[in-house]
């Protein structure tokens, strides 16, 4: 079992509902940048600034490379030796199957499976697939075959943490106000999809859970009807601040992560716990580096909730997920003054 208190999920909920005029003054920013009349759920997904990246898989291994620095030599050795051993098929080809993933064996380097477009998003999970890697490879290097393998809750956070290198390599490195608002409106919409979205779909899985322990019938219309306020209230529909369409609110039916009961609440802590570390390594002191790296060392030996606990990080307290909440506005305040600024 992963010994996940019930009060990471209530937390998660709770702080992240606090947090939802953050998410509409981000959704009030795109329908600017867009120059649309009104937002509608679609206009969730356009890129909000096209700067012609191209980005090859020989470019996305050094920019990878380069973005763990922060790291420290041995997270990088580990990086440049399985990247050595060819474990990873990069491209589309024909007959292979979408989407992108990690797998691990004990004792061997784990396999990479991608579907490399040459753009920003998949450099982003070539970097987010080898934090998987690199996490398989740590714990097995530390731990014994019983005690490698490690949870979900644990996983997306390690990969995730590459998503927050990478960004910080990019901003740092980058060489126009285009380019640096590029990356901005990256990291926020990986902040809307990775914690808000996330937390709208485990707030929904609560929800049914909770009407089901109250003794009330579920069915496809009651479960349409509660997903939809959701979509409303996330997305700010009473305020004016996006429409929502009919037909989105029947989104919650085809959502293959459902069928996987208490999965997606995961990516949310995780993306919250990954910003904390994250910014705590960033400040390069090697003792922040350290205790990250044991988080991932450990494997599967500590109970995951406590692991991060022991390392400073209680996924129950409010604090991750405000710290989140305050980088998002943070990277707003930014992204605002270079636009004033053009």
């Amino acid at each position: 079992t992963n010994e996940i208190p019930e009060s990471v999920y209530r937390t998660l909920v709770a702080e992240a509902n606090a947090a939802l005029p953050t998410l509409h003054r981000y959704l009030k920013l795109r329908k600017k940048m867009l120059k649309l009349p009104d937002l509608h759920y679609y206009d969730n997904y356009p890129e909000l600034i096209n700067i012609g990246r191209s980005s090859p898989a020989d470019q996305a291994i050094d920019l990878t490379l380069a973005a763990m620095k922060p790291l420290g030599d041995e997270y990088q050795g580990l990086l440049k030796e399985a990247l050595s051993l060819r474990s990873m098929h990069t491209y589309p080809a024909e007959g292979k199957s979408s989407g992108a993933y990690q797998t691990g064996v004990y004792g061997i380097v784990p396999f990479v499976f991608l579907n490399h477009q040459d753009n920003y998003a998949t450099m982003s999970t070539f970097a987010h697939e080898w934090g998987h890697g690199i996490h398989t490879m740590l714990a097995q290097k530390n731990q014994p075959f019983e005690t490698a393998g490690y949870s979900l809750f644990l996983a997306e956070l390690a990969s995730m943490t590459n998503e927050v290198f990478l960004t910080d390599h990019m901003l740092k490195t980058s060489k126009s106000k285009d380019e640096r608002i590029f990356y901005l409106s990256e990291a926020l919409e990986r902040l809307r999809g990775g914690f808000f979205r996330q937390t709208m779909f485990a707030e929904f899985e609560l929800a049914t859970h909770d009407a089901l322990e109250r003794g009330e019938a579920l069915s496809g219309k009651k479960m349409t009807q509660m997903y939809c306020g959701l979509l409303k209230k996330y997305h700010g529909a009473d305020a004016g601040v996006m429409q929502i369409d009919p037909q989105y609110c029947q989104e919650w039916s085809f959502i293959p992560h459902f069928y996987r009961p208490f999965y997606v609440y995961v990516y949310a802590t995780s993306i919250a716990g990954a910003t904390a570390f994250g910014e705590r390594v960033l400040t390069g002191k090697p003792e922040e580096r350290e205790t990250f790296l044991n988080v991932l060392r450990a494997g599967g030996s500590v109970p995951p909730y406590q692991l991060l606990k022991n390392a400073g990080l209680d996924m129950a307290t409010p604090q991750p997920y405000q710290a989140l909440n305050k980088r998002m506005n943070a990277i707003m305040d930014e992204m605002e003054a270079l636009l004033a600024a053009k």
